[in-house]
Parts: C-alpha cells; sequence; structure tokens
C-alpha cells in the first residue's frame, strides 16, 4: 500500500507541474497578417508577438498566455494518460496480490480512432459521434464479473471521457468545419492556377522548345505570361472578395446590406468585366499552343485584345467602376475597421477565415487595396510587351494604340476619383454649415449656405487671415468655381468668418499679388471701388505658392468666360 500510495504522489506531483505549463497549450510563435485577432482579448496582434497553440488552434498575444483557459485537446490527452496510468497500476498491484485480471481492451474500443475522428470533423453528422459513445456499455466492455468493480468503474470514468471527447468533437464540426462553403472556391481556384503556377513563361515550356525560339521571343512572351498571370491573381482576389467575404458578412455576420455594399462597391461589374479578359487571354493561350502538346505554346499577337479592353464601351466600363471603387477605398477601409472593432461575430469569422495560407495573405483590406492597384500597373506591362515586339509592324501599332488609351484612361479615373472626393468633402462641409449662417456680399446681396452645392470645390485649406489691428484668424478657405468663401468653426459647426469685409469673394478681376520680405505671406485684391484687400498668410513657402497659381488660374477662366 506505502508503494502505491507513493506512485500516486508522483503522479499527481507531475499532473500538477503539466497543469501549470502554459494551461496545457503548447504554443510556438508564428507569423500572421495585420488582421488576425487574439484569441483572448480580440484584438489585433503584430507579428513579433503572436503565439498559436497546434493543439486547439488558438492564436493569441504573448502577453495573454495566462489568461486563457486550459486547452481542450490537452485536456484529453490529460485523461487518457490519467486510465493508461490507472490501469497499470491496478496490473501492478493484481501482480503483487496474485490476484487474477481480466484481459484489457484496446484503447480503440474506448476512444475513436483517427479515421473515425475524421470522420467526425469532416463531415457535420454530430449525431454519429454520439451515438457511438453511447453504445460503448460499461458491461460490453468489462462483462459482468463480480469480482471486478474497481476496473469496471475506471472503464465507466472512460466512458464518460468518450463522451466528453465526442462533444467536444461535434463543437469542432460546428466551428472549425463550418467553413465548407468557401472550401470549394478555394479549390477550384487552385485548380485553375495551375496553368500559370510557373514564376515565368520560361519556365512553364519545356527546354528543348525554348531552346529553338529567339531570345526577343523569349522576353515578349515571359511578359505575357506575366501579363496573364497577374490577371488571374486580380480576378481571384475579386472572387475571394465577393465568395468569401461579402457572402460571410452578409449570411454569417449578418451585416447591413449597406455596409457591405460600402465595404465592398461595385465588386459584381468589376468581377465580370476582368473575368471575361481573362478568358480572352487564356483563349488566345490555347490557341498558341503547340500541336501535340499541353505545356509549349507561343502567343504571337495580343495588341488587339489590349486595345479592345482599353477603348470603346469597356475603357467606359472600366472608368466608371475604377473611379467609383478608389474613391470610396478611404471610406470602406475606415468602415471595415470600425465593424471590426465592434462586431464580435465580425472578429470570429475572420478570425476563422484567415487561417488558411491564402486567406491569411489575402485579408479585405489587402484585397480592397489590390484592387485600387491593378489599373496602374498595366501601363508597364504593356510598354514591356512593345519593347519586345520585333518584326509585326501591325502589332506594333496596335500595343502603340493600346498602351495611349490605357494611360488615358487612367489619367480620366483619377480626374473622375478627384472630383468625386471633392464633391464628398463640399456635401460634409455643408452638412457642418450652420442653416441660419448667411453672408452679405458686395452689391448688397446675401450669401446662403445651399448656394456652395451649386458650385464645385476646387481647393481648400486652413489658413491666417489677418483682421483689425495686427490681429489673425484661423479660416477655412474655399476655392470654388468662382469665388473664395472664408468659413471659420464654432460648436463644431462651421459659419461665415467674421471679418471687417464681406467673407464671399468673387474672382473676377481679383488680383493676387505676395508680401514684400514675407515669404509666406498673400494680398488679394478685389478691383471694386471702393477697392478692398485681404491678407492671408500660410504655413509654408511652397503652400503659398501652390494658392496663388490655383486662385490666379481660376481667375482667368473665371474672366475668360465672362468675356464670351
Amino acid at each position: 500500500l506505502s508503494w502505491i500510495q507513493s506512485v500516486t504522489c508522483r503522479e499527481k506531483e507531475a499532473r500538477e507541474r503539466e497543469a501549470r505549463s502554459n494551461n496545457g497549450h503548447l504554443f510556438t510563435s508564428i507569423t500572421v497578417s495585420s488582421t488576425t485577432l487574439c484569441s483572448s482579448c480580440n484584438r489585433s496582434i503584430t507579428a513579433k508577438e503572436a503565439l498559436s497553440c497546434p493543439a486547439c488552434n488558438v492564436t493569441i498575444h504573448n502577453r495573454c498566455r495566462d489568461s486563457l483557459a486550459n486547452c481542450a485537446k490537452m485536456k484529453q490527452r490529460q485523461q487518457k494518460l490519467a486510465m493508461v496510468r490507472n490501469s497499470s497500476t491496478l496490473q501492478n498491484v493484481a501482480m503483487r496480490t496474485k490476484t487474477p485480471m481480466m484481459k484489457e481492451r484496446p484503447s480503440s474500443a474506448i476512444y475513436p480512432s483517427d479515421s473515425l475522428r475524421q470522420s467526425l470533423l469532416g463531415s457535420r453528422r454530430v449525431r454519429s459521434g454520439l451515438s457511438l459513445a453511447k453504445s460503448v456499455s460499461t458491461n460490453n466492455i468489462a462483462g459482468a464479473s463480480e469480482d471486478s468493480v474497481g476496473l469496471r468503474r475506471i472503464l465507466s470514468q472512460s466512458t464518460e471521457s468518450l463522451n466528453f471527447r465526442s462533444r467536444t468533437l461535434s463543437m469542432e464540426s460546428l466551428t472549425d468545419d463550418g467553413d465548407w462553403w468557401w472550401n470549394p472556391l478555394l479549390e477550384e481556384l487552385q485548380v485553375e492556377g495551375s496553368s500559370v503556377q510557373a514564376d515565368s513563361w520560361s519556365m512553364a515550356v519545356e527546354p528543348n522548345f525554348l531552346q529553338t525560339l529567339h531570345k526577343d521571343l523569349i522576353k515578349q512572351q515571359d511578359v505575357i505570361y506575366e501579363l496573364i498571370q497577374t490577371e488571374f491573381h486580380h480576378v481571384r482576389t475579386l472572387r475571394i472578395m465577393e465568395g468569401v467575404y461579402r457572402r460571410g458578412m452578409q449570411e454569417e455576420v449578418m451585416l447591413e446590406a449597406g455596409v457591405v455594399h460600402t465595404i465592398f462597391p461595385c465588386l459584381d461589374q468589376l468581377l465580370e468585366l476582368h473575368q471575361a479578359f481573362l478568358t480572352e487571354l487564356l483563349s488566345r493561350r490555347k490557341q498558341g499552343l503547340m500541336e501535340g502538346s499541353t505545356t509549349n505554346f507561343t502567343i504571337r499577337s495580343i495588341g488587339d485584345l489590349l486595345l479592345k479592353q482599353f477603348s470603346g464601351q469597356c475603357a467606359e466600363d472600366m472608368k466608371k467602376m475604377y473611379s467609383e471603387f478608389c474613391s470610396r477605398h478611404p471610406k470602406a477601409v475606415k468602415l471595415y475597421k470600425e465593424v471590426l472593432t465592434r462586431d464580435r461575430r465580425l472578429q470570429q469569422f475572420i478570425r476563422r477565415v484567415c487561417r488558411g495560407p491564402l486567406l491569411r495573405r489575402h485579408g479585405v483590406q489587402e484585397c480592397i487595396l489590390l484592387v485600387t492597384q491593378r489599373i496602374t500597373k498595366y501601363p508597364v506591362l504593356i510598354q514591356r510587351i512593345l519593347d519586345n515586339t520585333k518584326g509585326s509592324e501591325e502589332e506594333v501599332q496596335a500595343l502603340s494604340q493600346a498602351l495611349r488609351r490605357l494611360k488615358e484612361l487612367i489619367s480620366s479615373v483619377d480626374q473622375e476619383v478627384l472630383e468625386l472626393d471633392r464633391s464628398r468633402r463640399l456635401q460634409e462641409i455643408q452638412a457642418r454649415l450652420d442653416p441660419r449662417a448667411q453672408a452679405e456680399v458686395r452689391g448688397g446681396g446675401v450669401f446662403r449656405g445651399g448656394e456652395l452645392l451649386r458650385r464645385r470645390l476646387l481647393y481648400e485649406g486652413t489658413l491666417l487671415c489677418k483682421v483689425q489691428g495686427s490681429r489673425t484668424k484661423d479660416v477655412q478657405v474655399l476655392l470654388m468655381s468662382d469665388i473664395l468663401v472664408f468659413l471659420q468653426e464654432k460648436d463644431q459647426k462651421y459659419i461665415f468668418a467674421s471679418l471687417d469685409k464681406s467673407p464671399v469673394v468673387s474672382l473676377t478681376k481679383l488680383i493676387v499679388r505676395d508680401i514684400a520680405n514675407q515669404e509666406r505671406g498673400m494680398y488679394l485684391i478685389c478691383d471694386s471701388t471702393p477697392p478692398e484687400m485681404y491678407e492671408l498668410h500660410f504655413s509654408s513657402k511652397d503652400d503659398r505658392r501652390t494658392w496663388m497659381n490655383r486662385i490666379q488660374q481660376t481667375a482667368l477662366r473665371v474672366s475668360k468666360a465672362e468675356q464670351q
């Protein structure tokens, strides 16, 4: 008996030491993305402080390791070890006391096998695991011998452990394997991407075929392959946004439709447009396959496809879509961060999604940024194709024309994004303007805040305006399409600035002069009777130069328009 007690004490001390070590977790340092959240405190994790337990798949801060609950998988392992230790102890006792022992049942009779565990995790049939646990009764395992009460008690505890384990597996099938609906999409993308897996065209074709081609053609084909490969990656990003993140936010997180649309504007139209372009590129690749080969191909002409993509109706569609998407980019990212901070369901969804290596590199913010940058990648690729195209004047002309149309398209998108940003900014200013605010203008007229929306906002900034004496006042200056407006902030609202002159200045016959010996000062002189002069000061010399140029150019356009 003393020997049994000593063994029990040693085992108890070992279990206590094991429990004190990381609460049963087997933590390892890993690298994570900026969207990964701590399983303990639900805050973002940086790459330097991320820990992960491979047993229960939790990811936490280094500082949160002590506050995390015990590892469920380690608990199960400890229960199994405890059963083995108890069984071994009883066998030793039986040998010492000459008590006959029954033959021990294999562990597979008590614990589900690995194949059974996979079946439980791979399917959503939760009831099968529970029915297995219920079928393993104490009588079936231990028999009906009246001399095996102690062993039956141990096996009864093992059966309870099996019930607990089955319940754990059932919960895992509801949480970890709830991603079944996006796995087919990722598998489909992987299969589709098999044709562009090679790093370059030179590595995708056979070496013997490569040796038969001229070096200029090889360089050209490498760039064309890069165009097809990057277009596939772009379409993959759009499909992940549409098929994983947007669907998950709508169906699992149950976010409002307006919120989801703000985060992913015109996503369906972009996906349709680029999917059609990629289909044409892959079709051209298929046409260029050598007879009897599935890997050797050359694309002799691609200028016609590029010219079609970046001109006509297709270019107009791209201009509209990318203008809207890029102009909404800051608001989309800001809204996503706000919702992620306060919505626990979204946090859990993003944490589950980002477990895979592909989606870990394609978080929501990364996907949005990649889409905004895509249109700016085409000119470099087309220019490189053009530089390596020899011997075909028709192909050179098509590529040159496509490159010119593309640059015009990008310029139009930039201008459209700028106009949309200014329009939204003017609406924000109008919303903060006191509805009772009005200003007197020269000639006895009254200017009300609602008249701002009838004009275009061209530029704005906070400047210092000199008032009576030597005092200065912070004013918000709006350069509109035909006037300058001076506002000031009061009680988180905008009102017209209280100056000794009118806060609304016409750009007609407005004279702009710098102040001698003051590199950051400027005069605005109204050519009227009597003349009025405004003295403005800027934060830097470059800021003053920018304002002077913009005011002078706008005033010149206004004067020409009035003369016509």
